[in-house]
């Protein structure tokens, strides 16, 4: 026989009254938004280890002021169609804060929602420099570095440590990918080092058997591609088993568990620009110990950015309060000691400083950080 709670009246009007299924009385919310389905899901997950993890350590301090911080998880499958909305969603539940995408595509078109709703905003993720530029905004921020920043570092290594006899530059023709091969491009340019292609692929192919023989015909010193893993796991794949064994490298968009199986034994051997290993980091040990506290993996690209997104959030709020617009404007002038050290930002929510490294796939699919 199945048994029934009866539920009293006042417990239901007391439902009624917590906006959005809030579990407290009063609480601060915080939206991410972040793909939770699609092929970028494992960024998400890095992002909702980060944030969570940061937002439960606080919560079991006390929370900030008195209130528990409430996360709102929010999917937008790292689809740019999927942006407006999931930044609405975070409108519409009320939060005045959130970490957001992990994308740049959604990023983009989502940043202007925040900015016109005044909710203080960071992004653990989107690297593309049209983030910030393109309107200058004052509430959205990031816990990464920029392609310009990411594309010069990786010219400087592949100039001074790889130096190839030059390089082939491919990209998924996106946001993102094509913005920092451009980068790469560019900054290679100014190194002395020819770069003697420079061509788009379609996103969702399952052939790339005509660029693969083009690059062949060429001889490059050197492969970058500007993208995300799926697409870099096919090339690697189809360029093993035409005879193409040229060095590949892509940025923090490949580092992605299914590179490797999509890639298997093509994928060791490629290099990859990411954040630097912020568990590392010294003065993090307490942090690391808050991830095994919450049993969730303080590892990935996205995943100490995020728990210093939430980390800034709450030491502006204890300064200054909940005020979206006080909070944005002490973000902008002061410092803060965070997982992925010292942040301070400039007029438009970019980080002054960021540090990004170089690593290498082992035979096991494991990602090893080199010496710069």
């Amino acid at each position: 026989m199945k048994s029934f709670i009866r539920v009293k009246p006042l417990a239901l009007a007391l439902g009624a009254l917590a906006f959005s299924g809030s579990v407290y009385a009063e609480t601060i919310k915080i939206g991410i938004p972040q793909p939770m389905t699609g092929p970028a899901t494992q960024y998400g997950d890095q992002i909702q280890a980060g944030a969570l993890t940061a937002i439960d350590t606080f919560n079991a301090a006390g929370g900030v002021n008195g209130k528990k911080l409430e996360p709102l998880l929010i999917d937008d499958g790292c689809e740019p169609k999927q942006a407006v909305p999931a930044a609405n969603r975070v409108v519409n539940s009320g939060a005045k804060f959130a970490v957001a995408h992990a994308c740049s595509g959604t990023t983009v078109p989502a940043v202007n929602v925040y900015e016109n709703e005044g909710i203080v905003a960071i992004t653990p993720g989107a690297t593309s420099p049209l983030v910030t530029d393109t309107i200058k905004p004052h509430y959205f921020f990031r816990t990464i570095g920029r392609d310009d920043q990411q594309g010069p570092f990786a010219a400087r290594y592949i100039a001074s440590t790889l130096k190839p006899k030059n390089v082939a530059i491919l990209h998924d023709k996106q946001t993102y990918g094509s913005g920092l091969a451009s980068q790469v491009r560019d900054s290679l340019g100014k190194e002395g080092i020819e770069v003697i292609m420079y061509e788009g692929i379609n996103v969702g192919d399952s052939d790339y058997s005509a660029v693969i023989t083009k690059l062949k015909s060429m001889d490059p010193g050197l492969i970058y591609f500007g993208g995300y893993h799926a697409e870099l796991g096919l090339l690697l794949r189809q360029a093993r088993e035409q005879g193409l064994n040229t060095q590949f490298m892509g940025p923090e968009g490949v580092a992605n568990a299914d590179l490797i199986a999509i890639a298997g034994p093509a994928s060791e051997g490629l290099l990859v620009t990411l954040p630097a290993d912020f568990t590392k980091l010294e003065g993090n040990e307490k942090i690391l110990e808050n991830f095994k506290t919450y049993n969730r993996s303080p590892n990935g690209a996205f995943t100490m950015p995020a728990y210093a997104a939430v980390q800034i959030l709450v030491d502006s709020i204890n300064a200054v309060g909940e005020d979206p617009d006080k909070v944005a404007d002490h973000m902008h002038k002061a410092s803060f000691n965070t997982a992925i050290g010292k942040v301070e930002y400039d007029e438009k929510g970019d980080l002054k400083e960021f540090e990004f490294a170089v690593y290498k796939v082992d035979d096991k699919g494991n990602m090893n950080q080199l010496e710069n």
